[in-house]
């Protein structure tokens, strides 16, 4: 992994500590709570210690989507840590974020990755194992809805990945497979936290389709309740991260955004990330975690759907593959 030299010493030099704010605002996914928490609670004391000012992280989750809509709209974002390229894109193309945006950090501005993955009650009552468990006729899916949420249009698109490979790209095949898939969803939730409130307190469904970060952390808080089930494919997950330069600037916060995001990249961070149950890119913490994250087949949307944007606009723009699926229901 390449390397990033924190460089909070140079800022601080170079900008008056006056013109500094001492807070920042992450505007980030709708899971992503616990994990920034611990994030910013390792973050604010490092910061302080390097450059003598004590800051405030206050954070923003919600669907992602609907999270890059907000900032459009106003929310006075200093950062993003999303879980989907295309809403970052959004946000360049209207000004917020840099154009290049992608090569400001290393792995496409990813720190860490996850792919949808299967929480199942204990004993896997339903033998749920892979996606064609799903469009049983006795399987009801919990997950949120594509047109608001990242996490559902991962899902979606390793359900689709999954359904070309097995009926060998038979667009008749693959849109039958997707349209019980989604008949077996009850309730649509409109981001991953409301899905997952759905699965373990209201006790909805059979399965809950998520990323295995989510499910790997139910599971370990619920004890013996629950089971995550890897598929044998599914979905790299990138989360991408930028600085929103137009907030960030007018602020005078883009050194210290600057230094939170790389923070993401350095040992400590990517630990807390896989401590987390996120797969980093460090290759020292890789090892440290590799216990806890299967061997599965990751497709990417470059390779099998030619990227986010002709992915946006075949699957999930309006009158898009997505829609077609809805409307057969």
């Amino acid at each position: 992994m390449k390397k990033i030299v924190l460089t909070l010493a140079l800022a601080l030099a170079a900008t008056p500590a006056a013109a500094q704010p001492t807070d920042i605002l992450n505007v980030s996914y709708d899971i992503a709570r616990e994990l920034y928490a611990s994030i910013n609670e390792a973050f604010i004391p490092y910061y302080a210690e390097q450059t003598g000012t004590q800051l405030t992280v206050n954070q923003s989750h919600a669907g992602s989507s609907t999270q890059a809509r907000a900032i459009l709209e106003g929310l006075q974002a200093d950062v993003v840590t999303f879980n989907q390229v295309t809403d970052i894109n959004v946000l360049a193309q209207n000004g917020f974020v840099a154009e290049d945006w992608q090569s400001a950090f290393p792995n496409n501005a990813s720190p860490y990755y996850s792919l949808p993955a299967f929480l199942v009650r204990a004993g896997n009552p339903k033998g749920i194992e892979d996606w064609d468990d799903l469009v049983r006729d006795d399987v009801a899916v919990i997950l949120p809805n594509p047109k608001t949420s990242g996490n559902a249009r991962y899902t979606y698109l390793a359900a689709r990945a999954f359904a070309n490979d097995a009926f060998g790209g038979d667009d008749a095949q693959v849109a039958e497979f997707l349209t019980s898939f989604f008949g077996n969803v009850p309730v649509f939730e409109t981001g991953g936290r409301g899905a997952t409130t759905a699965f373990v307190e209201r006790r909805l469904g059979d399965v809950l389709i998520t990323f295995e970060a989510e499910a790997l952390a139910i599971a370990a808080q619920q004890g013996s309740d629950y089971e995550v089930v890897v598929p044998s494919v599914s979905l790299l997950a990138e989360f991408p991260v930028a600085v929103v330069d137009r907030v960030a600037e007018a602020r005078g916060s883009s050194e210290i955004a600057q230094a939170y995001l790389e923070f993401l990249y350095s040992t400590q961070g990517q630990e807390i990330l896989a401590q987390n149950f996120n797969r980093v890119h460090d290759e020292a913490v890789v090892a440290e975690y590799a216990d806890n994250f299967p061997e599965v087949r990751l497709v990417t949307v470059e390779d099998e759907f030619g990227g986010w944007d002709r992915a946006s606009e075949e699957h999930f723009a309006e009158g898009g593959l997505l829609d077609q699926v809805f409307l057969n229901q």
